[in-house]
């Protein structure tokens, strides 16, 4: 009888701690995936850019409700649409890609709201600097690719930053807006 019980006890023990050993591994899909900015211009217009190149990584257990991002931009892949607005953003006063060329995003805080990412918690490298942000979500989903045959998990997440506090406040005081709204758009393949 007491062997059945250890017996038991152990096959619980193995079913819950496969049942929260789910975790799946995602690649960004750099063709699905935007980090876009939008800063006022004088009150008049909003100046909006993205990133051209990133690469990042996702881990997800859907059991656990837990996960990590990692997220990595060239910041000299800057893109306003304009040749000479990105010269000036990738130069010194603003994201000095020269010394700086990539901003980190790590998260290894996941919150879900039942079965559906509600925020990412991590650490903005920036300019050598590195601060909290949360990312709130405003849409998560994930789906079979119809051509790749695989899961693809994604979503579009929000936050507002203030630049100045990565040291980046070049113009403010001409009045450029210190508040900077960040978009991500992401969908990342499960690997």
């Amino acid at each position: 009888m007491r062997s059945t019980l250890i017996a038991a006890a152990l096959a619980a023990t193995a079913f819950v701690a496969s049942a929260h050993a789910e975790v799946a591994s995602y690649s960004i899909d750099p063709s699905h995936t935007f980090v876009t900015f939008e800063v006022s211009h004088f009150g008049t217009s909003t100046n909006r850019g993205r990133f051209d190149k990133k690469e990042g990584s996702i881990q997800l257990d859907k059991v656990a409700k837990t996960g990590t991002v990692a997220l990595t931009l060239e910041t000299g892949s800057i893109n306003t649409g304009t040749a000479a607005f990105d010269k000036h953003l990738q130069s010194d006063n603003f994201f000095n890609s020269a010394v700086f060329p990539a901003a980190k995003f790590v998260a290894n805080s996941v919150s879900f709201n039942h079965d559906k990412v509600s925020e990412v918690a991590g650490q903005l490298t920036l300019l050598g600097q590195t601060h909290p942000v949360v990312l709130k979500a405003s849409n998560f989903n994930c789906y079979t690719n119809p051509m790749l045959k695989r899961e693809v998990c994604g979503g579009d997440f929000e936050t507002t930053l203030q630049r100045s506090q990565w040291g980046m406040g070049w113009g403010i005081n001409l009045g450029i807006p210190d508040t900077v709204k960040l978009a991500v758009q992401v969908e990342a393949v499960k690997q």
